[in-house]
């Protein structure tokens, strides 16, 4: 059972509650550890590409996607961390587990994809102002488009197993390699066209493109990790969780209110007080409550750990009066 609400939350990791025997929390560990890890190998391979790319050719585009494989790197490298510690169980001083520095590492990574933006466009104007020199297009071109290959699906990949596993951390690290794989589609789009018509201002134009699309993907994660951490309710969970109590408390024709529930990044935590007649021994409303929080839990569609809250429904507006 769920604990009740006067149970100690450091008796129960609540990812080991909802995973449950069919779905252990050491292999959902170890497979989003390996996809991080994958994360970071490919990042560094990237990025070893892409400065070859760029020495190869001299292209601002091409710099740009290197600088972006920095930022990403680092952004990883932080993701990596933040995965090992959203695993720490509740402790003393963390009563509710370490799972909110999921939001953290996402805005660091929106913020890390701003950065890169920024130095992009700062780059690519440079190079424009001081004058173009591009060779060795064709190479620069090739090894570009490998690079983007790869991502696009490492991309996949880790957003499938992040979504699968309830892992913010793992998803947010997949939207940013995906972003670097639109980052060198649009390189290649910028060398492509410079190599056609022969004009090199097509370079720094797709450098500045790809910058303004990565930077509305940054400032999404931003958005997300602030939410995240203000405890910004989603509208559509809302919706489910109300869903599912007023059809299981109407089963066992008792009531609900006070319904509340956040994000904590891998798990979503949901209180609610339910109302029982007072004939009700304290036996019965425990076994209902119980059945109540494993329903809300199973069919919400996403991790989740549920509080119950037992009140006698005659005397519930003496006991606590409506505010004035």
């Amino acid at each position: 059972m769920a604990p009740s609400g006067t149970d100690s939350l450091l008796d129960a990791d609540p990812r080991l509650a909802v995973e449950g025997p069919a779905r252990p929390a050491d292999e959902a560990r170890r497979s989003l550890n390996l996809a991080m890890t994958w994360s970071l190998a490919v990042g560094l391979a990237m990025l070893a590409i892409k400065a070859a790319a760029y020495l190869l050719t001299g292209s601002a585009a091409i710099l740009g996607d290197a600088a972006e494989s920095v930022v990403h790197v680092a952004a990883v490298s932080f993701a990596f961390f933040s995965l090992r510690l959203s695993h720490k169980p509740p402790d003393a001083d963390h009563m509710y587990g370490h799972t909110k520095i999921s939001f953290f590492s996402a805005g660091f990574e929106g913020a890390m994809i701003l950065l890169a933006a920024g130095y992009i466009v700062y780059e690519a104007i440079r190079r424009w102002v001081v004058g173009l020199e591009l060779e060795h297009l064709g190479w620069g071109t090739a090894l570009t488009a490998g690079a983007m290959l790869i991502n696009a699906l490492l991309g996949m990949y880790l957003i499938r197993t992040g979504r699968r596993r309830g892992s913010l951390i793992l998803v947010a690290n997949g939207k940013h390699v995906l972003t670097d794989s639109w980052t060198s589609l649009g390189v290649i789009v910028g060398l492509v066209l410079a190599l056609s018509t022969g004009w090199l201002a097509w370079d720094p134009l797709a450098a500045i493109a790809v910058a303004t699309n990565i930077a509305v993907s940054g400032a999404g994660l931003i958005r997300q990790g602030v939410g995240g951490l203000m405890d910004v309710a989603d509208p559509s969970v809302r919706r489910r969780i109300l869903e599912i109590l007023e059809r299981e408390t109407g089963r066992h024709r008792i009531a609900f209110h006070c319904m509340r529930h956040r994000n904590l990044g891998d798990v979503h935590w949901i209180d609610v007080h339910l109302l029982f007649p007072g004939s009700t021994s304290v036996r019965e409303a425990h076994r209902v409550a119980t059945e109540v929080e494993q329903r809300v839990a199973a069919e919400l569609g996403s991790p989740a750990h549920v509080t119950t809250h037992l009140e006698s429904i005659e005397d519930h507006d003496r006991i606590h009066p409506a505010p004035h």
